[in-house]
């Protein structure tokens, strides 16, 4: 793969290498909700060493190490790509969104007086937390069975793929609000336990957020993209 083709996008590279998408998160770009923009441009505009990127990235096609290598999402088939997501993405959602709802109900109790940021925090976690749950709920009983027979139902993903990539942005849009009011999760001096927990919980969440919405965007539902095909 050339990392220095103009033409190769982030979502691309990440399809092909998925370790690279822990390169990307350590120079701040986003490979899930951005990953139809060429990677070239990316790196012009953000005034990124290029070299250092390029760098990793060749190190990380020597290595291979990383877990998600172990597995290749881009030859899996459809339904099965769709299972996995379910069963893996979907299913760490169901059990961290009420428990992250819980942590930060009780630090904003005992902390928000001192740190008015958290109420902003739980209101955009409680946005977060609701727009994901109808979220997965839609591509479980839509999107994901549509797969199942996928070659008779290509108009109806076409047209869902637009829906739940919106979902998706919108999502990505929360995420970069939450770490911008925490400062990228940086923990006051008078946090206590829960406090660190809860910020804890918050960046695994978003990592596993940015994994799931680029195997979606850019493996799953890339052919049905209008805005890769143009």
């Amino acid at each position: 793969m050339n990392f220095m083709d103009k033409n190769i996008t982030i979502g691309e590279i990440v399809a092909n290498l998925p370790a690279a998408s822990k390169i990307f998160t350590k120079y701040g770009i986003d490979f899930c909700c951005g990953g139809n923009r060429k990677l070239y441009a990316v790196i012009a505009e953000m005034a990124i060493n290029h070299i250092d990127v390029y760098r990793d990235l060749e190190a990380a096609v020597k290595e291979r190490k990383d877990n998600y290598d172990n597995l290749n999402f881009l030859d899996m088939k459809a339904n099965v790509l769709s299972d996995y997501i379910n069963d893996t993405h979907h299913s760490y959602l169901r059990k961290v969104l009420p428990e992250i709802t819980d942590i930060l109900a009780t630090i904003v109790r005992v902390h928000g007086v001192n740190h008015p940021e958290l109420f902003e925090v739980y209101k955009l976690f409680g946005i977060l937390r609701s727009d994901l749950e109808q979220h997965l709920l839609k591509e479980e009983t839509m999107l994901f069975p549509a797969f199942e027979v996928e070659d008779e139902n290509q108009e109806s993903i076409r047209k869902l793929s637009a829906v739940i990539i919106s979902e998706h942005e919108a999502a990505g849009e929360i995420l970069v609000k939450l770490r911008n009011i925490t400062k990228d999760y940086m923990l006051p001096k008078d946090a206590c336990a829960s406090y660190e927990k809860a910020y804890i919980l918050l960046e695994e969440l978003e990592k596993d957020l940015h994994q799931h919405i680029h195997l979606e965007n850019n493996i799953l539902l890339k052919e049905y993209d209008e805005r890769s095909n143009n």
